[in-house]
């Protein structure tokens, strides 16, 4: 086997994955398959997370193909001997810091990777939206992806829309609140700093509200009246399985304000990107009929 014919793949982690050949049966977790598929790599088989159950999270496979990607199930319901089942030759999963393996326990990671390559892709608060996009596109690229310029020029369009209809100015703008509702009487209020997709908003012109200072890192857990004394024009709502519906956190509280649904572990790809923020600016064009 020639150095040339080898596949090779330096992940987040600073960790080389190398195969005889280039991998074709790709077991990832569900944000990075969804990611993955709309780049042009079709996964074997995905999984979840300890948030999510035996049934794939729809919020999170994006228009990953279910009825052609097994979904091997989440948590601890997972073990190296289910994962290996379908024999994949590449398993993708993201971290969120200290190259730990999300989704995964450290008692299942561990000989997990003794058995097949690993290839962890850091999405945490420390990196720009951008580049963690460009190490996904690196990896399909490996994989056998082509690069799509027309996605790339939804993407652009997508932004310029958003910079267009964001350039009227602080006196214009439209207040948008992004967060997980937590029942009737809470909800968990995005700190928008913290999340790589929320920063491009706000380099866009998007005028998010940061709730005040106080515990939590990414969210701050305020009651039904704090959150909406926040006065939200547009509110990014997390659609995940296990956030509740935004209707039981406004009751019969006024729902005028135009809704955009968040998933909160975003998909990387270009169309991905440039299909939320196409819905943001549709919502951001309606809060300015209101």
């Amino acid at each position: 086997m020639t150095e040339q014919s080898e596949w090779r793949f330096s992940d987040d982690r600073g960790q080389l994955s190398t195969a005889p050949r280039r991998p074709g049966r790709v077991l990832a977790y569900v944000q990075a398959g969804a990611t993955l598929w709309g780049l042009g790599i079709r996964p074997q088989a995905v999984f979840g997370s300890d948030h999510d159950g035996p049934e794939p999270d729809r919020a999170k496979t994006g228009t990953l193909p279910l009825d052609e990607v097994a979904y091997v199930g989440a948590g601890a319901a997972l073990d190296v001997e289910r994962l290996l089942d379908g024999r994949p030759d590449l398993v993708v999963a993201v971290s969120y810091g200290g190259g730990h393996v999300y989704g995964l326990a450290p008692e299942t990671a561990k000989p997990l990777e003794e058995r097949v390559p690993v290839v962890v892709i850091d999405v945490s608060q420390a990196r720009t939206f951008g580049e963690i996009g460009d190490r996904f596109a690196e990896l399909a690229r490996s994989l056998g992806a082509e690069d799509r310029a027309d996605a790339d020029a939804d993407l652009d369009a997508a932004r310029d829309r958003l910079r267009t209809l964001t350039a009227t100015g602080p006196a214009g703008a439209r207040r948008v609140v992004a967060l997980s509702p937590a029942g009737p009487d809470q909800a968990h209020v995005a700190r928008p700093g913290m999340w790589p997709e929320l920063r491009v908003l706000t380099e866009l012109g998007v005028q998010l509200v940061e709730p005040a200072p106080g515990p939590g890192a990414n969210w701050s857990t305020l009651g039904r009246a704090e959150t909406f004394a926040l006065r939200p024009d547009v509110i990014l709502t997390d659609i995940r399985a296990h956030a509740a519906p935004l209707d039981e956190l406004r009751g019969d509280r006024d729902g005028s304000a135009p809704v955009v649904p968040w998933n909160p572990e975003p998909l990387y790809g270009p169309r991905d990107h440039a299909r939320f923020l196409g819905l943001v600016a549709d919502a951001l064009e309606a809060a300015r009929t209101r």
